[in-house]
């Protein structure tokens, strides 16, 4: 069977094994002789395979007792409208740090319950870095502060952590979780799209300190209160039972092949390969800034549009797809989340060269 070297932004690819296992389980799930795609979430085949999932997320991430695991719906966008449902609530303002599109969305879904404070943009030069932050930026007057913990579109990647005085720090983790160890602690709130590090699309996870859930106004949408979720065990309406299930065995075969830091070895040697590339290549180049680069979407150019697409041409016809950058920066990006295997970055390496020395 031949593939593809598929370098999404999301939906990403996912690993080998993982498909290979859902195939061989599609029709007849264990024994209960349908698939999980037709099986009723109140069956206990089900429950096992939710359990599965978040006791195993639970222990590749070191999650701790005092935060609730939630399997909900909505993409990463809906949790721009539920943070401030629930957690906006006693200042009425929110200090954020923009450094992106999808900072942007967060702000704007913050601005219709109360202040939206932009303490810091990288706007300026086309989020191309991470704005220096200090402690005195976050002022006690705030729910919470907020990040992208890694900005998919533009490739930068907060890779210190800001001070925020005390502050609840929430992150977007979509397109940065699973990929390198964290500390959960660190973090009064983390979530994230499944469609890049966890699995197919249709899940998102949010991991919540217990603390913050039951605060929402009085106006929240049931389906938008954490409470309402977390009292059901993301049960409360049907879950997105299919894609659940298939996170829960990315999350197994994270955890047998050694764990979310044998991840972070294998992407930082897979992202240390491709920037030494671009950094030593006389007709491709990175656009981040490199203290803040990312480790999982690497977006790269040649300095000619027209050249760009000839080199997307190129690689795809190589059996290395999905390379187009985002419509609004332009140029290529190549995605190597978890899934990606080493020998697709060497690939586009070489072929990065062979391109290169044609054009020379």
């Amino acid at each position: 069977m031949e593939r593809v070297f598929n370098f999404s932004a999301g939906p990403a690819c996912l690993p080998l094994e993982v498909l290979e296992q859902v195939q061989s389980e599609l029709v007849n799930y264990g024994n209960a002789k349908m698939s999980v795609m037709e099986m009723s979430h109140r069956s206990k085949n089900y429950q096992a395979i939710i359990d599965n999932a978040e006791n195993t997320l639970r222990k590749i991430m070191l999650i701790p007792d005092n935060y609730k695991v939630l399997f909900l719906q909505g993409g990463a966008s809906t949790q721009f409208a539920m943070l401030p449902f629930n957690l906006m609530t006693k200042h009425k303002k929110v200090h954020f740090v923009n450094t992106g599109a999808w900072s942007k969305k967060a702000i704007a879904e913050a601005k219709k319950h109360g202040e939206a404070n932009v303490v810091a943009s990288s706007e300026d030069k086309t989020f191309t870095y991470i704005p220096e932050l200090d402690s005195s930026m976050f002022t006690p007057d705030a729910d919470y502060v907020h990040i992208t913990s890694n900005n998919t579109i533009y490739g930068t990647k907060f890779n210190k952590l800001p001070d925020v005085n005390g502050l609840p720090l929430i992150s977007d983790m979509s397109s940065y979780i699973l990929s390198e160890v964290i500390d959960v602690n660190d973090y009064a709130v983390i979530y994230a799209g499944a469609q890049k590090n966890i699995g197919p699309a249709g899940v998102t996870i949010v991991i919540i300190r217990e603390d913050l859930i039951g605060n929402a106004v009085d106006n929240c949408p049931t389906m938008l209160n954490y409470k309402t979720h977390a009292d059901k065990d993301s049960m409360f309406n049907t879950p997105p039972t299919f894609s659940i299930y298939v996170a829960g065995k990315v999350f197994e075969w994270i955890d047998k092949n050694g764990g979310v830091a044998a991840m972070q070895k294998v992407n930082e040697q897979k992202a240390g390969l491709l920037y030494d590339f671009l950094d030593n290549s006389s007709l491709f180049s990175g656009t981040v800034a490199k203290a803040d680069r990312s480790m999982m979407n690497v977006p790269f150019i040649t300095g000619d549009a027209d050249m760009d697409a000839e080199f997307i041409k190129y690689a795809a016809d190589r059996g290395l797809v999905t390379l187009k950058g985002h419509r609004s920066v332009g140029g290529m990006r190549a995605s190597i989340y978890n899934a990606m295997p080493l020998e697709g970055v060497q690939k586009l390496v070489e072929v990065m060269k062979a391109f290169e020395m044609e054009k020379k």
